[in-house]
C-alpha cells in the first residue's frame, strides 16, 4: 500500500508498506501530483516499512509518469526517508545525488524525531 498525505502547507508524507500493484501506484501518483500542486520549497517524509518490490505493472506506471514526477520533484527542497532496510536508506541517498534541487537524507525507521528535526531545520 502506498499512501500520500498532505500533512501541512508545504509538507507531504508518503507511507509505503508491503507490495504495490499498478492500481495502487496509479492512485498514489495521482494523489501525489494533486497534493503537491501548490507546494513550493516543500519537504517530504517518506516512510518505507516492510518493503516488497512493486509489480512490473506498477513499475511501468511509474516510468510512464516519470516526466511529471521529475517536474514534481522540483517543488521540494528536502526529503527524509525512514526505512527499516539499510540498502533502501543507502539507495535513497544515492538517488538524492542525482537530483540537484532536492536533498535526500535517510534515517532508521524508528528515528522519526531526528528526521522531522532535519526536515524543519534551516541548515
Amino acid at each position: 500500500m502506498l499512501e500520500v498525505i498532505h500533512n501541512s502547507g508545504n509538507r507531504i508524507d508518503i507511507a509505503l508498506n508491503g507490495k504495490i500493484d499498478a492500481d495502487g501506484m496509479t492512485a498514489a501518483l495521482d494523489a501525489l501530483i494533486k497534493e503537491s500542486e501548490n507546494i513550493e520549497d516543500g519537504v517530504m517524509l517518506y516512510r518505507i516499512e516492510d518493503f516488497q518490490f512493486p509489480s512490473i505493472a506498477a513499475i511501468a506506471v511509474e516510468f510512464a509518469r516519470m516526466p511529471k514526477m521529475l517536474k514534481l520533484m522540483k517543488r521540494f527542497k528536502r526529503c527524509a526517508v525512514l526505512s527499516d532496510k539499510k540498502w533502501l536508506r543507502q539507495l535513497s541517498e544515492i538517488e538524492g545525488k542525482l537530483f540537484p534541487n532536492i536533498e535526500i537524507k535517510a534515517f532508521e525507521f524508528n528515528d522519526f524525531e531526528r528526521a522531522e528535526l532535519w526536515l524543519n531545520s534551516e541548515d
